[in-house]
């Protein structure tokens, strides 16, 4: 089945736009044995360290945002007992900027492939708990059901893209498919690694093969290169978790590199890169770590490490809201560089008829070719 199938939605758009501020978050939370008899800055200041700083807390509490057991609850040192039921209520504010409009590149009663725009992110984190792809399909889906006798199912991405990618994003609308397109994405990134044995039993088992482009800079000698770097994570401010980072003791990861055009004029570089393992930022890291970050990536650099690397340094001020303000460092979501998750090929979740779906390119990632074929065009 491919594109052209009558079952594609060709060219079909939807979006809604965003409202000035979102609806804020309610956090809950129940006192366990171990936080008992612990005040409630205490509580709130130990536990999510990475939230806020201990003053944003205070100011947090003071300004109301916390109840206990349904009372809001204003003194800091108020003591807190084992069951109580706590509320923290992050107030409403303007997301940044972000498209809205996606294109429907597939979809059937199972599935959804969409070519998500850059600088939209997938799923709600940091400063976007609204501006989503998840957000603008559960919109659509009430939408469909309020218009509709047939209430259709509301689908949910099963991989994520970076906010500065753009390209293919599987979406499924069913338990089962969710459960089958995950398991294809698991798949293939626990047979990285080790000999090429696993290798070739992978290649044989896999389900799904995803194609990306990329602009990176400088020049790349070899017309071929496979990027086996594991990949790990570090301590970096703004990012709870960790950066992940090119890392020996980090996990398998592959990615298969092919140079489809030389600028030497611009010293830069379009490669073809097909990845054989899941790792979040794994394309930015592994061209990274050969030499050559994509084209305005403002975090990776040559070796698959952060521009800005400190782990020492930590911000003790806070913002508005009582939070740790945005990093001045660069952070894994920003913008600015060029990847497109181009082409993929997958077995349909409960058919297993092989699947392809190609993603438009952006004029930037064409060849000449490709460009003086349009243009005849």
């Amino acid at each position: 089945m491919s594109n052209s199938s009558s079952e594609r939605a060709q060219a079909l758009r939807f979006g809604f736009s965003w409202p000035e501020l979102n609806d804020g978050l309610f956090y809950s939370d129940v006192v366990r044995t171990s936080d008992s008899e612990s005040t409630l800055i205490q509580f709130y200041s130990r536990k999510y360290k990475n939230s806020a700083p201990l003053q944003g807390w205070l100011q947090r509490i003071r300004n109301g945002q916390i109840t206990v057991n349904g009372r809001v609850v204003r003194d800091p040192d108020t003591i807190l007992s084992i069951g109580s039921e706590l509320v923290y209520h992050r107030l409403p504010w303007k997301e940044p900027g972000a498209p809205y409009i996606l294109e429907i590149l597939y979809e059937d009663g199972d599935m959804i492939a969409l070519d998500k725009p850059s600088e939209l992110q997938v799923l709600p984190g940091g400063l976007f708990q609204q501006r989503t792809v998840l957000t603008q399909l559960q919109w659509r889906a009430t939408k469909q059901s309020s218009s509709l006798v047939c209430c259709e199912p509301n689908p949910v991405p099963v991989h994520r893209l970076g906010r500065g990618t753009s390209g293919i994003l599987l979406c499924a609308k069913t338990k089962f498919a969710k459960t089958q397109l995950a398991a294809y994405f698991a798949d293939g990134t626990s047979y990285v690694g080790g000999n090429s044995k696993n290798n070739l039993e992978l290649n044989a088992r896999r389900k799904i093969l995803k194609i990306y482009r990329a602009l990176v800079t400088g020049i790349v000698c070899e017309d071929k290169v496979i990027v086996e770097q594991p990949i790990g994570t570090v301590q970096y401010p703004g990012v709870a978790k960790g950066l992940y980072v090119a890392s020996p003791s980090g996990k398998p990861a592959l990615s298969k590199v092919e140079v489809l055009e030389r600028d030497v004029e611009k010293n830069c570089t379009l490669v073809k890169v097909e990845i054989q393992s899941g790792r979040p930022h794994q394309i930015r890291i592994h061209l990274s770590f050969i030499g050559h970050p994509l084209l305005g990536d403002p975090l990776y650099v040559v070796g698959g490490r952060p521009r800005c690397f400190d782990p020492e340094f930590v911000d003790g001020s806070f913002a508005q809201d009582g939070g740790f303000p945005r990093p001045a460092k660069p952070v894994p979501g920003d913008c600015g560089y060029t990847l497109h998750a181009h082409h993929v090929s997958l077995s349909h979740p409960t058919t297993n008829e092989v699947i392809e779906i190609t993603a438009p390119l952006p004029p930037v990632l064409w060849t000449r070719q490709e460009a003086q074929e349009t243009s005849v065009i």
